[in-house]
């Protein structure tokens, strides 16, 4: 028999059992659970060596991001994945919860259902089967640091905020894209139901979410960044990129960094 995905969480509370655990572990999701504090949280990890770990940003004694860390230092081949809540959240703390391990960046409250199928698809798409734990290789000071994460700092420094839905499709559009260049020429018939398929949601969905964030990017992104990737854009007064174009602009850059790298 297959074994679950082990999901701990940081919070023991018969208030978060009743409202977020029993939808987890409906989900198909093996879940434990450790005080809501980073230490305790530190020593819960190294006994029950989960495959994901759900832990808020902001913990007594130690933060989410001293855990993640202190776990990379202390278990660095059998690293989990770390899925960070936060009630508050701003482009500077999103960009340093992402760049210091996360492998998601959630907004309380959220809905336990969404969260569980996000907590499959990042197990699945880090390469992890259900019946083997986290396995991180050793990261050398000259390794190139993974595509998914390369695609993450960059939306994060355009300014797509991590907890809306378009920054998601966004992201996997953008993968797709860099994986199979020609999908960008077919976005209405064949990558918006790709996106959409992954998420259980419908291809026009994916495409409003998309346009929205993109939108949000250009009302609150910085200016400067958004210069250097799409200054023909802007300087022609066209407005914003479509959402082909900005796929098609981000992984372009990214192939073409492939390529010299």
């Amino acid at each position: 028999m297959e074994k679950r995905i082990k999901l701990l969480i940081a919070n023991d509370s018969t208030e978060f059992h009743n409202d977020y655990g029993r939808v987890f572990e409906n989900s198909g999701l093996e879940v434990a659970y450790a005080q809501k504090d980073g230490i305790k949280l530190l020593e819960k990890i190294e006994t029950v060596h989960p495959d994901v770990v759900l832990a808020d940003l902001f913990m007594p004694r130690l933060d989410g991001i001293g855990v993640m860390k202190t776990t990379g230092t202390k278990l660095p081949g059998a690293k989990p994945l770390f899925v960070i809540v936060s009630n508050f959240t701003s482009p500077t703390l999103e960009r340093e919860v992402m760049m210091s391990g996360a492998a998601y960046f959630a907004i309380s409250p959220f809905d336990a259902a969404d969260l569980s199928d996000r907590i499959v698809q990042l197990c699945h798409m880090n390469g992890l089967s259900a019946n083997a734990p986290v396995q991180t290789p050793p990261i050398s000071s000259h390794s190139e640091p993974s595509m998914e994460i390369q695609v993450t700092e960059i939306l994060h420094q355009i300014g797509v905020p991590a907890h809306i839905k378009g920054y998601h499709y966004l992201r996997d559009s953008i993968m797709m894209a860099i994986e199979t260049p020609d999908i960008i020429n077919a976005v209405t018939k064949q990558l918006y139901p790709s996106v959409a398929k992954r998420y259980n949601t419908t291809a026009s969905r994916v495409e409003r979410a998309i346009r929205h964030a993109i939108e949000v990017a250009w009302d609150r992104g910085d200016v400067d960044i958004l210069n250097s990737y799409f200054g023909y854009t802007i300087h022609n007064t066209r407005g914003k990129p479509t959402n082909s174009e900005f796929i098609a602009m981000i992984s372009d850059r990214l192939r073409l960094h492939m390529k010299t790298a």
